[in-house]
């Protein structure tokens, strides 16, 4: 009985240090194979989108107390470089006077439609109302707060025209809010760890979810999937699952920035987290069925990550538990652990500097002043494990105990320190 728990306890232990350090490398590996050779080198094709006749683009924004936000966002959007294109705001029940303000903008920019909402319905209700109204073929979906880079559209839009069988066009999050060391903390998580990721999944054939600050959707194939789903906590990674289960490609799109504020207190960025974490978990007990065929097949290396990620949350809570009890009440030898072990200390700053590397390496022609911050973000890659095992220890009980049919509203985030605006974004 010894032996077996002496064996246990030592192979959830290498379990827990080197799921991490094995994802760090393939996400590494993945991002550098899809710089190389999907991104260097690449260049707008202007001429693509012109023959195409100039499509018309939906910036859909839905809204819940953007009052701080919501005229440099419409301002800023009724720049784009982009000709054929119109706004909807969606107003959804907000409490702040931000309906006021999109009324009043209406008259300045006439491109924009307003649509209200009584009561808070939740975003992804007001996106699926805000596709009824429009009349375009391909649909912008961004967030309150983003300020998506002016010629977003071209680039996302070049993917649907070069191929019918594309879904949706997720593209690149930048931060704005780096005030602070929380903030510029996930500028660095944003390259190294979020970057990386989608690029990799990119190159394997699926995206676990696009970006809800700026995608762009095809009409029809939201039609085909009957549009987003309201009682998921997570819209964008449930929109995407839904539409890759019906075969349409979702596609990951560097170029297409979209500059948006994020927590910088720990208290905004936990709430944050956990509701990613929620949203996860509700996606894979969704679909575990929908995608259990051989037709589905590539969509396993999405759930068995996730799966395999929420057993290293409880194995390293576990560890770290035998580890606190043992500094009251002495365990027996066979049950002692080490939260971390000598070489693998070694090993964890080497793998987090270099995933820091090479993330803003890749995403420095996007984002010039990304080397800036890499002395406050050389331990998020640390940071982003030990958030991910709190919040997806205390999701997987809630969203089980929760089940599905319950509306999901909005609750208003923490936006960070805002400042003048760059006049570049």
């Amino acid at each position: 009985m010894t032996t077996h728990a002496h064996d246990f306890i030592q192979h959830l232990q290498n379990f827990v240090f080197y799921y991490p350090f094995f994802m760090s490398y393939l996400w590494m590996i993945g991002g550098v194979v899809h710089f190389f050779l999907l991104e260097e080198g690449r260049v707008l094709s202007k001429e693509t989108i012109a023959s195409s006749g100039m499509p018309k683009v939906s910036i859909v924004v839905p809204c819940f107390n953007e009052g701080a936000n919501a005229r440099s966002v419409i301002g800023h959007l009724s720049r784009m470089d982009y000709p054929n294109y119109d706004i909807i705001a969606v107003n959804d029940g907000s409490k702040d006077g931000t309906g006021d303000i999109l009324n009043e903008l209406t008259a300045a920019i006439p491109r924009l439609l307003v649509i209200h909402h009584a009561q808070n319905e939740g975003k992804a209700v007001g996106l699926t109302t805000a596709a009824a109204v429009s009349n375009a073929e391909y649909l912008v979906c961004i967030d309150g707060d983003s300020l998506l880079a002016h010629d977003a559209i071209e680039w996302m839009l070049e993917h649907f025209i070069a191929d019918p069988g594309v879904g949706a066009v997720t593209g690149n999050p930048r931060i704005r809010t780096r005030t602070s060391l929380l903030g510029r903390m996930q500028v660095g998580e944003f390259s190294s760890i979020v970057g990386l990721i989608k690029r990799t999944q990119q190159v394997y054939g699926r995206i676990f979810t696009v970006s809800g600050v700026v995608t762009m959707f095809r009409k029809t194939a939201l039609a085909d999937v009957g549009f987003w789903s309201s009682d998921m906590l997570t819209e964008d990674i449930d929109i995407s699952w839904k539409l890759q289960c019906r075969d349409w490609r979702v596609v990951y799109e560097p170029h297409a920035l979209s500059w948006i504020l994020m927590p910088e207190t720990i208290k905004g960025l936990y709430r944050q987290r956990l509701r990613w974490a929620k949203g996860g978990i509700q996606v894979l007990l969704k679909y575990s069925r929908t995608i259990a065929t051989p037709t589905r097949m590539m969509m396993w290396p999405l759930f068995a990550e996730y799966l395999i990620g929420i057993a290293w949350a409880y194995s390293m809570s576990f560890i770290l538990l035998l580890s606190f009890i043992n500094l009251f009440y002495p365990l027996p030898p066979e049950w002692h652990v080490s939260v971390v072990p000598h070489w693998h200390g070694m090993l964890l700053v080497a793998t987090c500097v270099l995933q820091l590397i090479v993330g803003c390496m890749i995403d420095r022609r996007y984002d010039e002043e990304l080397l800036m911050y890499f002395l406050d973000t050389v331990w998020y890659p640390v940071a982003f494990w030990l958030i991910n095992m709190i919040t997806t220890v205390v999701a997987l009980p809630a969203v089980v105990l929760r089940g599905r049919g319950k509306r999901a509203i909005w609750v208003s985030p923490d936006r960070g320190i805002q400042h003048e605006e760059r006049a570049d974004y």
